[in-house]
């Protein structure tokens, strides 16, 4: 198993999957990143993923303004531009919601919660190759769901008849992320992406952990959510700020 084969095959095999995929109302609109953001999504995984890393960070799924619009996990425009430095082309996805176009790199929204994590990286560690040499972020599913009024639904509001073939595609290419990486740990980030990284690698040799969901959502996560997190991670054994 190779970053090039998760960027590729395994890529590839994940979309054949979702695209036979339908979603009833309230859901109108559904994105793929791992469509119209390809590029950016394989330039993420060619240049950061790295083999043997300490532990992946597992997220939830695509936010509005965030990966939707760049093709990175909690991409939040200014971190994947400026610090993660990863600007490949999009497409656009092929039924648009009006009130929530992708601009990629032009969007003038923020998203707190990308915006938070990569924040947090950055002070840490500096620079993108002291993070990656230990880290690796990814979201459980690449799939963002909007409603006609265009407010988001995640994953988890979704009816069992949907939830049940979309979260077996999703385990499908998390193992095979996993598998990849070889990480000792795998971070849930947030209750959701834990409970989904435990059942789909429950015969995986790896340990679990999670840290708080950085969404403004939380009222938790709006006291400061990067020392908490980074109490959390200390609390699972991790020592940050330096490489070792």
């Amino acid at each position: 198993m190779s970053v090039n084969d998760l960027a590729g095959i395994h890529t590839d095999a994940l979309n054949e999957s979702l695209a036979r995929m339908r979603f009833d109302a309230p859901v109108t609109h559904v994105y793929n990143p791992f469509e119209y953001a390809r590029h950016p999504w394989t330039q993420y995984l060619q240049r950061h993923a790295r083999p043997g890393v300490d532990a992946v960070l597992i997220g939830m799924n695509p936010g509005p303004w965030g990966m939707a619009q760049t093709g990175i996990p909690f991409g939040e425009i200014a971190s994947v531009r400026d610090w993660l430095r990863l600007d490949g082309p999009l497409q656009r996805p092929e039924h648009e919601h009006p009130k929530r176009p992708i601009q990629g790199h032009d969007c003038p929204r923020s998203e707190v919660s990308g915006r938070r994590v990569w924040e947090w990286a950055a002070e840490k560690f500096n620079s993108p190759d002291a993070f990656f040499e230990r880290f690796f972020i990814a979201n459980y599913c690449p799939l963002s769901f909007m409603e006609e009024s265009g407010r988001n639904r995640t994953p988890d509001k979704l009816p069992a008849k949907e939830r049940t073939p979309l979260f077996a595609a999703c385990d499908v290419f998390l193992r095979h992320l996993i598998d990849a990486l070889r990480p000792r740990m795998v971070i849930g980030v947030g209750v959701f992406a834990e409970d989904r990284a435990r059942k789909a690698l429950e015969h995986h040799d790896v340990e679990f952990g999670r840290i708080l969901h950085p969404s403004p959502a939380s009222p938790a996560a709006n006291r400061g959510w990067a020392a908490q997190a980074t109490d959390q991670l200390h609390a699972l054994g991790f020592v940050l700020g330096e490489t070792v």
